[in-house]
């Protein structure tokens, strides 16, 4: 119970934090501001929603634990949860952020991405019982934190990076630490390969996940050289 609060405030806090990040900035020039205000809405929305859908996933749990409702009212709301919460990611894809603001909007995509592999896990745990996948839910809510941190971080270089300029002038993205940044995410990205693909020896039970697996790290690979400055 103590967890799952802490679990609570952190998200809260986060949200509040890409809330405040997103409210604040603007550009010089109209039409380039209302494209970015337009943006900050629509990806402060799609946070809300991340938010909003994790706290009433923890307080579904909570629900059962005191004998608010059944076991299988439990499954039957994470298996809508898991529905609910893809239609939510997709919506990343719908965005049209300004060049300065695309790594920011892809860092807080993926971790969305992870935070729902995380509850997939743990709802694997609730059914079966089975300690592993508790232990695999919690090491990917440290992940999605430290994603939506990366996010974070590289919305406020983007935003702190814009300078006053004239219609002959381009964004100038900062570079300070992003290499670093996305050399992080991009072996982040290659370990949840290993762990969704390889067994616990570390090899393929299939030809075909391992074609999974290649094609999964082939995708982190690409992603670090596109974001690559």
């Amino acid at each position: 119970m103590k967890k799952k609060k802490i679990q609570n405030i952190i998200i809260g806090i986060i949200a509040i934090s890409i809330v405040v990040a997103i409210g604040v900035y603007n550009y010089s020039l109209d039409q380039t501001k209302q494209k970015g205000l337009q943006f900050g809405v629509e990806l402060e929305q799609i946070q809300v929603e991340v938010k909003e859908l994790q706290t009433k996933f923890y307080s579904e749990k909570t629900r059962w634990e005191e004998g608010d409702i059944t076991k299988e009212e439990l499954s039957k709301f994470y298996e809508s949860h898991v529905e609910e919460f893809e239609k939510t990611i997709a919506k990343y894809d719908m965005l049209t952020p300004p060049e300065l603001f695309e790594s920011s909007v892809d860092l807080l995509k993926i971790s969305s991405e992870t935070q729902l592999e995380s509850d997939t896990e743990f709802i694997k745990w609730i059914k079966t019982g089975d300690e592993s996948a508790k232990v695999r839910s919690d090491t990917q809510f440290q992940e999605s934190l430290e994603y939506e941190m990366l996010g974070l971080v590289e919305f406020y270089s983007a935003k702190t990076g814009i300078k006053n300029y004239d219609e002959s002038e381009d964004f100038e993205a900062p570079q300070m630490g992003l290499t670093q940044k996305v050399i992080q995410v991009a072996e982040n990205m290659k370990r949840q390969c290993d762990n969704k693909f390889k067994n616990e020896s570390g090899n393929f039970d299939t030809d075909e996940i391992e074609i999974d697996w290649f094609n999964c790290v082939n995708d982190a690979q690409k992603w670090k050289i596109d974001h690559l400055p």
